[in-house]
């Protein structure tokens, strides 16, 4: 079987389901481009900002992605690439295009609240409180990893730390010359691309060297620089450039991948219960953002629906931006087909190798060398990896002070509010885990597993609040209620499975067990105060 068939098959589904799928959505949330949304009417250039469409679907798009599409696809491929494609392609549709559009859609339609102050409106405060608290916690886990991943990353590759310092400098160059200078579009994005490929090649000729104590807490600077500095600055300029490496690398695989004749070596299926894991209900939580991500909704709601120039372009950018997220996903399993089941059991243990080693092979059919376009695209996705981290910092940002502010006015200030957001994560990132042998455990790998069940989660949640939206409405519901029907008995299955397994082990993680029992909680209520606000509504 050669590769290229099942990936152009997978390239017409998806884009099938952009069109047809995505059309019907605009239909039912009556997209309407003569009401001005709240980029406008609530302007104040900082968070609040009418947006290019192509820019904003950059930073939306940049801000999604990180390393999840990737790392994702390719450990769940231990159940063989054939149930990963299927879910790629079904979830990206049904499920992830539906959830971040109607999340967008959701917000814009109510003077961009986010779905905190969404669910307030749905449910009441009892149902605000809980989902901001569920939704700070999972931000806090989101920060955490990437943050760790990103040091681990700068450490490793030095030369990656230098091109990124020097990527940011140039976003808030960007950032001056757009909206202070008020040049044109195209040609500073040029004059901008030429600087960063620039620093890219600049990068590998100076590598910036430094300990893990260091990047760890210039991270955490640099996570609150980008959360409290104008949008405009630093946020929205950083992911737009960032799309264009996901885009070259995209690009260039999905040309890589058509023109190579790659045979598919990998098996399609391997069996249902690996190492004590099964197919259901952890394949569909270990793929993740390449299907649906419960992070897409707060970004849809906290910061692009902020920026949203016209309703019409939610579709382009909420349903379009999960639709090219699942492609990048395809890709990624793409390197993992082209390879045999004993390489995949060998190099698994970091599944950057194995997407590094297949791109490398897809992009020399261009011409490049293996081992150029191994780095370049492991340096995208180390850009996409950060781009998450200060998205998800900001985003923490603003469900805090919702949370919080109310009460305590301290946490109205996005200072304070920034500095504890990122505080909580530290502690997790600094705090320190062994295994039986006395052997350091990374911290991600130790967060990773509530991470991904919470994720999931967190997009069951998103789903309800769609769903009593639209019913609110008197508008058909099915397009969100029946992939909820699915998504929350599973992820709240995953938590289960993963608290109860890490007690049977000689060294239970009770930071796992604990946090996995207290998200399973917050979901549970939510669920109970929909129904009874859903029942309150029909009485009425």
């Amino acid at each position: 079987m050669y590769l290229i068939s099942f990936f152009l098959g997978a390239m017409f589904f998806l884009f099938a389901g952009y069109i047809f799928y995505g059309k019907m959505l605009g239909r039912i949330y009556e997209l309407n481009d003569k009401k001005p949304t709240p980029a406008h009417t609530l302007k104040d250039g900082v968070d609040h900002m009418p947006t290019n469409s192509f820019v904003l679907f950059g930073h939306h798009f940049s801000s999604i992605a990180g390393a999840g599409p990737i790392i994702g696809p390719i450990s769940g491929a231990m159940f063989g690439w054939l149930p990963v494609l299927l879910w790629i392609i079904i979830g990206s549709i049904f499920f992830g295009g539906v959830h971040d559009f109607s999340s967008l859609i959701a917000s814009i339609k109510n003077k961009a609240l986010s779905l905190g102050e969404l669910i307030n409106k749905l449910m009441g405060k009892r149902g605000k409180l809980l989902f901001l608290i569920f939704s700070w916690l999972t931000l806090v886990l989101v920060i955490a990893v990437f943050m760790e991943l990103t040091k681990s990353t700068f450490i490793q590759t030095p030369a990656i730390a230098t091109s990124s310092g020097l990527y940011i400098i140039l976003a808030v160059a960007m950032g001056i010359l757009l909206y202070v200078k008020k040049a044109p579009l195209l040609q500073t994005t040029i004059i901008s691309l030429i600087f960063l490929f620039f620093f890219i090649f600049l990068g590998q000729k100076i590598a910036f060297a430094q300990s893990a104590v260091f990047w760890t807490w210039a991270l955490a600077a640099y996570c609150f620089l980008a959360s409290v500095l104008p949008v405009w600055l630093l946020l929205q300029p950083r992911d737009y450039l960032s799309s264009f490496l996901l885009y070259a690398s995209a690009i260039g695989g999905f040309i890589g991948i058509i023109i190579g004749g790659n045979k598919i070596i990998y098996p399609a299926y391997t069996a249902f219960n690996i190492n004590g894991l099964s197919l259901y209900p952890i394949l569909f939580v270990t793929v993740a953002c390449g299907a649906i991500s419960g992070f897409h909704s707060l970004v849809s709601s906290g910061t692009t629906s902020k920026q949203l120039d016209k309703e019409s372009d939610a579709k382009i950018i909420g349903y379009g931006g999960m639709i090219v997220e699942g492609i990048v996903a395809v890709i990624a399993l793409s390197t993992v087909m082209i390879i045999s089941k004993e390489k995949y059991s060998t190099l698994i243990a970091n599944p950057l190798t194995i997407y590094a080693n297949g791109m490398g092979i897809f992009l020399n059919k261009l011409g490049l060398p293996i081992k150029f376009g191994a780095d370049f695209a492991i340096l995208a996705l180390s850009a996409f990896i950060l781009t998450t981290l200060d998205s998800a910092t900001r985003i923490g940002r603003y469900t805090l002070s919702e949370l919080l502010g109310e009460h305590v006015a301290i946490f109205k200030n996005k200072y304070f509010s920034t500095l504890v957001t990122i505080m909580a994560a530290l502690f997790l990132v600094l705090a320190k885990s062994y295994d039986l042998h006395g052997n350091l455990i990374p911290a991600w790998k130790i967060i990773w597993p509530v991470f991904g069940s919470s994720n999931q989660l967190l997009a069951s949640l998103a789903l309800l609040s769609g769903t009593l939206y639209l019913i609110s409405k008197k508008k058909r519901c099915f397009v969100t209620l029946i992939p909820l029907l699915f998504m929350l008995p599973m992820t709240v299955l995953a938590l289960v499975l993963l608290a109860v397994g890490n007690l049977k082990t000689q060294a239970p993680n009770y930071t796992v067990v604990v946090s996995s029992l207290f998200l399973i909680v917050l979901a549970l209520l939510l669920v109970i105060e929909s129904v009874v606000s859903i029942y309150k509504k029909r009485i009425a």
